[in-house]
């Protein structure tokens, strides 16, 4: 999921990181607005958690392999806007420490998991809730559909940049529709956690 250098072209790492800055320049004005203090050791404990369990592999088939985005999960929990915030802070850490993820795709690689990965699948998640789904239900459907969405916008963005789509959308969907089954085995079994055992502590969560 994290695009590498080289693999986009200018117009589409120009686009995608506008877009990205406008998105996340909204986000730092709706939590700073409506952010209780309290909550900001909060952020910094589910940044660590998502950061340590992005850098754990699950096994899939075919020898390849996942990792938890972490983006519908902190949706869930704390809302969209802060998801956006704290899956940026992971994101410029991969990229610029760890160069896990191109400089140069930095914008594209922020859109999909900052931006499009939290609000798509908090989208899904007030969905299910709204039609009386069960909130596991819910949170599982979400987490999937995230991973989905945001890998739907890695193949436009890399068929913006001249490889052919109708080979990279079925290539990256297949693989992270399988992948988001993953991601929402971990999102529920993290939120069913949290609901059981602290439910008194989400439920005064001010979600942004």
């Amino acid at each position: 999921m994290h695009i590498p250098d080289g693999f986009l072209n200018l117009p589409t790492c120009l686009g995608s990181a506008a877009v990205s800055i406008v998105a996340l320049k909204q986000a730092v004005s709706k939590v700073g607005q409506k952010l209780d203090r309290k909550q900001v050791p909060l952020m910094g404990v589910m940044s660590a958690f998502v950061f340590a369990a992005q850098m754990l592999n699950f096994p899939i088939i075919g020898g390849t392999s996942g990792h938890l985005i972490g983006a519908a999960l902190l949706a869930v929990l704390l809302g969209p806007w802060t998801a956006s915030l704290i899956m940026t802070s992971i994101l410029l850490i991969q990229g610029l420490v760890f160069m896990d993820g191109g400089i140069s795709a930095l914008g594209a690689n922020l859109l999909n998991m900052a931006v499009i990965a939290p609000w798509g699948g908090y989208a899904v998640y007030q969905f299910f809730l709204r039609i009386r789904s069960p909130r596991m239900v819910a949170a599982f459907v979400a987490s999937w559909a995230s991973v989905l969405f945001a890998a739907i916008a890695c193949a436009l963005e890399l068929a913006l940049s001249g490889l052919p789509f109708v080979v990279v959308l079925p290539a990256m969907v297949y693989w992270h529709l399988i992948i988001g089954i993953g991601e929402g085995v971990i999102t529920t079994a993290v939120l069913m956690y949290v609901w059981n055992t602290r439910e008194k502590w989400a439920e005064e969560i001010v979600k942004v």
